[in-house]
């Protein structure tokens, strides 16, 4: 980045994320590096103009507390430690948005430059500078992530780019045919379909551990990229829709992984391509705000976020075909009736899951053993905390309503109430 920054370095800290969000509201960037970083890498990043250091809970490596690098705590750079009762001439016992700010622009004298217009221009460069003119493969799901970043590189390489669509069999009803039509039709885009509903229901028949699963879904995407680029000539770059909550969730040395994502953790050793990744230092937020300022459609910007492996992390347990179509069906159910309610865009995401288990219930007279289907809806800014949404309860008996008489193989409703921390958005 050529924008003054701040750096957070985490010896720790559970709060790395709102620091940073905290300075880039601020109008300055920052970005969570880890704690071990060494005064070498400071040289090579000359816009850096401070240092915050976040101590935590996590702080114990091996039984020894995660210190900074001792040229690093000599280096000639203002520094401010939050949560490091070890560090008295520099530290702050907790998160004060004065303080921060004081830090900001009073000891480390950064300037407020950086806002979305600056970040697209700068992610132009920076592709075209790691791209030239090779060719680009892209994983368009047609979500946010994946049509953010298609809209990032066709305004930097152009035709250059080649959009995969593949069906897996986890997508959402009528997702394939929507993708086609607007980024095929519409928007003109080099767009490749495969379906590969077979080949991924087959590998993932049996397998019950959701890092498992989202392993095997990522090591597939992977495959069928590897391909289908075997089918056309000079690729050699592969774009991802990777954004920063999945890098923070995958894990960092002081702060234990939440979950592995498709394409952080799961990506096969021996990987072909090298990787394009323009948003992956934006939060979710800034992936929206990143797409308006592309010129998106919000109908595109503002669309239900949905996980790397699809269906595949709501069908819980082993993915059987049965529980996958209720699944869908009863998320086709969800989502009609938001939109109905007028929640769409007021929720931030709301979704069905299905657990591996049944239960007893009665259907006409008689007893009945099916599955039971869970209703998820929570709002957010980042996707690093989320509180559950509170709905109308008319609302909830008519989505109620119409799953148990309308999808196959399910006999109960429940709404999950719990808020992230302690849960995940994702119930997988």
């Amino acid at each position: 980045m050529n924008q003054d920054t701040i750096l957070v370095l985490d010896l720790g800290g559970t709060e790395n994320s709102v620091i940073a969000r905290m300075i880039r509201l601020m109008g300055v960037y920052s970005e969570i590096c880890p704690h071990d970083i060494s005064s070498k890498d400071l040289a090579n990043m000359p816009h850096v103009k401070g240092l915050i250091f976040s101590g935590g809970q996590n702080r114990l490596i091996d039984g020894v507390p995660a210190m900074p690098d001792e040229s690093v705590l000599s280096a000639d750079i203002p520094k401010l430690a939050i949560g490091c009762e070890d560090m008295p001439e520099m530290n702050v016992r907790i998160i004060d948005e004065g303080v921060v700010r004081h830090f900001v622009f009073d000891k480390c004298r950064c300037i407020a430059n950086w806002n979305m217009k600056s970040f697209v221009e700068e992610q132009i460069r920076l592709i075209r500078e790691q791209v030239g003119s090779e060719k680009v493969l892209l994983a368009l799901s047609g979500g946010v992530d994946s049509s953010v970043v298609a809209a990032l590189l066709i305004r930097a390489i152009g035709k250059n780019l080649t959009c995969i669509h593949v069906n897996h069999g986890l997508l959402r009803k009528g997702e394939p045919e929507e993708v086609i039509r607007v980024f095929k039709d519409e928007l003109g885009a080099n767009l490749i379909y495969v379906d590969a509903v077979d080949r991924f229901l087959d590998k993932l028949a049996g397998v019950e551990d959701p890092e498992q699963k989202r392993k095997i879904i990522g090591t597939e995407f992977i495959r069928v990229f590897e391909e289908e680029a075997a089918k056309l000539e000079g690729i050699r770059y592969l774009a991802q829709g990777t954004i920063y909550p999945d890098i923070v969730e995958s894990g960092t040395k002081t702060a234990k992984a939440i979950k592995a994502h498709h394409n952080v953790g799961g990506l096969p050793e021996d990987l072909k391509f090298e990787l394009v990744e323009p948003v992956k230092f934006l939060y979710k937020d800034e992936v929206r705000a990143c797409g308006i300022e592309l010129g998106l459609p919000e109908s595109m910007v503002y669309r239900q976020p949905f996980p790397g492996p699809g269906l595949g992390v709501r069908c819980l347990g082993a993915i059987t075909r049965e529980r996958l179509e209720a699944v869908r069906e009863s998320d086709a159910i969800l989502r009609e009736e938001f939109f109905k309610a007028g929640l769409e865009g007021k929720v931030w995401q709301y979704f069905t899951a299905i657990p591996d288990f049944k239960s007893v219930g009665v259907r006409d007279h008689a007893r009945s053993f099916e599955y039971p289907v869970i209703i998820r809806a929570v709002n957010t800014i980042d996707a690093m905390t989320a509180s559950v949404a509170a709905l109308d309860w008319h609302i909830l008996e008519t989505i109620t309503f119409r799953i148990i008489n309308e999808v196959k193989g399910v006999n109960r409703v429940v709404y999950d109430l719990t808020p992230k921390p302690t849960g995940t958005i994702e119930w997988e």
